[in-house]
């Protein structure tokens, strides 16, 4: 073999082996809109330390992210739900990274709403407004309000849609209302109609950096003990603090408190994804709260760890 020729097959095998080694340093995710905020958070720590690695972000829904892992177009899908039991069979496998809530919300200029904070919201009133058996806002409260009832659910497969459905014994799919393409999309829409009732993640039903809810959306009470009223030890919705700690607490039923996870397709071989999950579960869990999620618990955390090895 002449020098030309073993110049150029050398600089082949280094390209080959540029390329194969550049597409290892690159992460792509996708899914549920819940975890969005956080993943780029830690896509944005990790990079401090790792900076040779390109992660690409994108939301869509816990179903796209399920769908895109297991067909193998993305390397972690953001679940918002629990995985199914046929998703796991088809290779689906989770680790649990925070946890979050789905709250309902209405907007704060509806004359209802003063009502609404003092008395909470039951699940089965709940069920029977995402199932259409309340028309007006005067039905909720036993009044003369002849206002409309604009229930307003998520259009796309969603974490947020499933956990709030499950709530009220219910399917995602059996949820009434005008269909609204994700969390951004909800919130938007509860603001700017005052008749207007819908759910988001609190992540999105709060602003981050007042900690307070975002403007003219009120986070809807529940009312735990179903007894009308609600009391002191079940109002903690006035800023995104006490809502944190209060799902921390468990003072907020789960449903529709949950936990949120990050899937692999098979246990994960690639060594950038390991580094970037084991990351997620150690130091990435500090910085959940300023992002509006709880952080796992240390046990957690080390069982999560486990399925790496």
């Amino acid at each position: 073999m002449n020098f030309r020729k073993l110049t150029y097959l050398t600089l082949l095998l280094l390209t080959i082996y540029s390329c194969s080694n550049k597409n290892s340093e690159k992460i792509q995710i996708s899914g549920a809109f819940a975890l969005y905020p956080m993943m780029v958070k830690w896509a944005e720590e990790f990079k401090h330390e790792n900076p040779g690695v390109k992660i690409d972000i994108s939301g869509g829904g816990a179903g796209k992210g399920m769908t895109d892992v297991l067909s193998g177009m993305v390397d972690i899908g953001m679940i918002s739900r629990e995985i199914h039991d046929e998703e796991i069979k088809k290779g689906a496998y989770a680790f649990t990274v925070a946890r979050d809530a789905v709250v309902a919300t209405m907007n704060t200029q509806n004359p209802e709403w003063s009502e609404m904070k003092k008395k909470g919201l039951s699940s089965e009133k709940a069920s029977k407004i995402w199932n259409a058996e309340y028309k007006t806002w005067g039905e909720i409260f036993n009044n003369t309000n002849q206002n409309p009832l604009n229930v307003y659910t998520r259009s796309d497969a969603c974490g947020a849609g499933e956990t709030w459905a499950a709530w009220m014994g219910e399917k995602q799919e059996d949820l009434k209302g005008r269909g609204v393409f994700g969390d951004p999309g909800i919130a938007s829409a509860v603001q700017k109609d005052v008749n207007g009732i819908g759910y988001n993640n609190i992540a999105y039903a709060y602003d981050i950096k007042t900690m307070k809810p975002q403007e003219n959306l009120g986070i809807i009470p529940i009312d735990i003990n179903k007894n009308g009223n609600l009391e002191g030890d079940e109002d903690f919705y006035k800023d995104l603090g006490s809502m944190i700690q209060a799902i921390s607490n468990h003072k907020y039923p789960s449903p529709p408190a949950r936990n949120l996870y990050l899937v692999t397709k098979n246990k994960p071989t690639n060594p950038v994804v390991i580094k970037f999950i084991e990351f997620i579960l150690t130091k990435g869990q500090s910085y959940t709260a300023e992002n509006g999620f709880i952080k796992i618990s240390p046990e957690t955390a080390k069982e999560e760890l486990k399925k790496l090895n």
